[in-house]
């Protein structure tokens, strides 16, 4: 079995991390995606780390919930398996999900770069509150996000056009995203190909809706795990035995 999945903001909010959008986005009734832009970093980079390092420390002190877990697990019976997840933080690598499956195509939170050359750094644990520098070329860093404005990473877009390149999907999960970006639509769209079930996991309609097979209007902790333990309980059962 060849597998797909997309994961969005909502996965990660039954854990307890805020989403961009809605009352619960606002920090110090700022809006958040105001403050994830290049001007903004440019304008007052203490007032975005301040909100990174928030952002970050609400993450370390949450725990991957049954979505996160029923994707890892339907990671290990895929023959094929990719994991494409807008989210930043690291639910799905602490759930189990082995990194070499997944693509953050909006980054890692806990990684901390230059804004000026290459070089970077992972900092799961407690950091200071200074503003960071480069050790190398004494520039800012920046926290390892793709900012409103910014491209995706060339390398990351590379291994998911790589996975589609290895043929259709028999299986396409589109969970807790509503899928505004083009790129989501397109990957979903064409991971499923002619023969390939797409099936999205959201409480709210999307534009992806009109193209699924079955669409479960529940969140994703709720929605997944029965899914997936239905879909193995299907491959098992058509396994043969000897």
């Amino acid at each position: 079995m060849r597998v797909l999945v997309i994961t969005g903001a909502g996965v990660s909010a039954e854990s307890g991390i805020s989403t961009f959008r809605g009352k619960d986005g606002y920090w110090r009734n700022l809006d958040p995606t105001k403050l994830a832009t290049p001007k903004a970093f440019a304008r007052n980079p203490d007032l975005v780390w301040d909100w990174y390092r928030e952002r970050r420390q609400r993450i370390r002190k949450a725990q991957p919930n049954p979505a996160h877990q029923a994707i890892a697990n339907l990671a290990l019976q895929a023959d094929e398996f990719l994991l494409v997840t807008q989210n930043v933080d690291d639910l799905h690598l602490r759930a189990g999900l082995a990194a070499e499956k997944m693509v953050q195509i909006h980054g890692d939170i806990f990684m901390t770069r230059c804004s000026r050359c290459d070089f970077r750094r992972s900092e799961h644990e407690h950091e200071d509150g200074d503003l960071p520098k480069c050790p190398q070329c004494s520039a800012l860093m920046r926290p390892g996000v793709v900012w409103f404005g910014e491209q995706l990473d060339a390398v990351k877009i590379g291994i998911v056009e790589n996975f589609m390149r290895g043929g259709d999907s028999d299986l396409v999960i589109v969970a807790g995203t509503s899928a505004l970006f083009g790129y989501i639509i397109d990957w979903a769209l064409r991971a499923r190909g002619q023969a390939g079930q797409l099936i999205e996991v959201n409480p709210e309609e999307t534009w992806l809706s009109q193209f699924a097979a079955k669409s479960f209007r529940e969140p994703a902790g709720v929605a997944l795990p029965r899914l997936v333990n239905e879909l193995l309980s299907n491959v098992n059962r058509r396994a043969p035995t000897y």
